[in-house]
């Protein structure tokens, strides 16, 4: 009877008695228009107009000082952690709970991620964890950190902001700075969420934005680095454009470099998809203001709301059931029924490239997976 109720809130919500996705893209703006000069123009590769435009246009918005596209979320990532000085054999600390482009894009540079457990009110990388974690497991060394037990480098932190709800940045700034490590933010799915007043992915060395499709604004792929810093961007600009040394005719080349700029033709939708950001977090806001009112009175299910001092974008709306069975019969009601949900990702620490992994022990991670369901989390489009 109670997840009758529940698939039949949804339905209601989003005004259809049929399916009802996970998150799906809008385009009700300038999208046609941008797309269709970019096509005119014949700019439709790396090189354009638009492309320069949406990395402004991300850098106004975010109020960091530069912002640099990339093909995607996963290669942002990458790039960030390169230019955070992350090397091969290096140690990264991050959370088991998220999903697998954070730990690719450290395998890629051939480092070794520590899985630190999560906190319960974000999700989200846990400051005192991986504070308690430094401090029994590894040692400073003329200002490096080292792992005791491996003896490897443990260079970086990459918290991921999951589901879009930031974590404890300013906690999290203290404990890189007590142990010499470089914060690179997986901001992924947190475009639109503030911490503080202030925008995700601008607390670190780097932070990488994700415009995958079911994102909360989409250029269909893409992603996209944000600075602070003036000769970071420039180097992370020209390393993701295959290090190619500036000529009229002459190709020369003075890194290794990547072929992971962003399209022209992509940075149009972007372009479109953020003049109406604040829009489309706002219904977001409304959807989940919606379900944390409909759940309130519902005992076996918890609405996750955004922790203290932060705007979520509410990227994906989370429920949280009474154990593994609950979970299960959440999941497989609703999908019967038309309602399309999801659990959390497989945690990072049982997938078989990382299971011999350094772990904390992940409390909070494994009690998260075992209970977590996703539901429907698109914009509503007004009338």
């Amino acid at each position: 009877m109670i997840l009758k109720k529940i698939t039949d809130f949804i339905h209601d919500l989003y005004g259809s008695r049929d399916f009802v996705p996970l998150a799906v893209p809008l385009f009700i703006g300038n999208e046609k228009k941008y797309l269709n000069d970019c096509i005119d123009t014949t700019f439709v590769s790396s090189v354009g107009a638009y492309v320069d435009r949406f990395e402004k246009d991300i850098a106004e918005y975010t109020k960091c000082k530069h912002a640099v596209v990339t093909a995607s979320g996963t290669t942002a990532l990458h790039m960030s952690l390169i230019l955070a000085g992350v090397e091969h054999d290096d140690e990264v600390l991050t959370q088991a709970l998220t999903f697998i482009a954070t730990c690719n894009a450290l395998s890629y540079i051939g480092a070794h991620p520590v899985f630190i457990d999560v906190d319960r009110d974000t999700m989200g990388l846990s400051p005192s964890a991986v504070r308690e974690w430094c401090a029994k497991n590894a040692e400073l060394k003329d200002g490096v950190l080292y792992n005791k037990h491996s003896g490897r480098r443990v260079k970086a932190v990459v918290p991921m902001h999951t589901f879009g709800h930031p974590i404890h940045l300013d906690e999290m700034v203290e404990v890189c700075k007590e142990f010499h490590l470089q914060m690179v933010e997986d901001a992924a799915e947190s475009i639109g969420s503030l911490y503080k007043g202030k925008h995700t992915g601008t607390f670190g060395i780097v932070g990488a934005l994700s415009f995958n499709g079911n994102k909360t604004i989409t250029t269909g792929g893409g992603g996209m680095m944000l600075f602070q810093d003036e000769e970071l961007a420039e180097m992370g600009k020209h390393l993701t454009t295959q290090a190619k040394v500036p000529h009229r005719w002459e190709f020369k080349h003075d890194h290794i470099g990547y072929n992971y700029r962003m399209p022209n033709i992509n940075a149009a939708l972007g372009c479109a998809q953020l003049e109406r950001i604040e829009e489309y977090v706002a219904s977001k806001r409304a959807v989940a203001d919606s379900y944390e009112d409909f759940f309130k009175d519902i005992d076996e299910v918890e609405f996750f709301k955004e922790p203290k001092d932060s705007r979520s974008n509410y990227w994906l709306n989370v429920v949280i059931l009474k154990d593994k069975e609950a979970q299960l019969d959440f999941l497989e009601y609703t999908n019967d029924n038309g309602i399309m949900t999801r659990p959390i990702w497989e945690l990072m620490n049982r997938l078989p490239m990382f299971e011999k992994c350094e772990t904390d022990g992940l409390k909070n991670t494994t009690w998260f997976a075992d209970r977590v369901v996703n539901i429907p989390s698109s914009v509503k489009r007004t009338p």
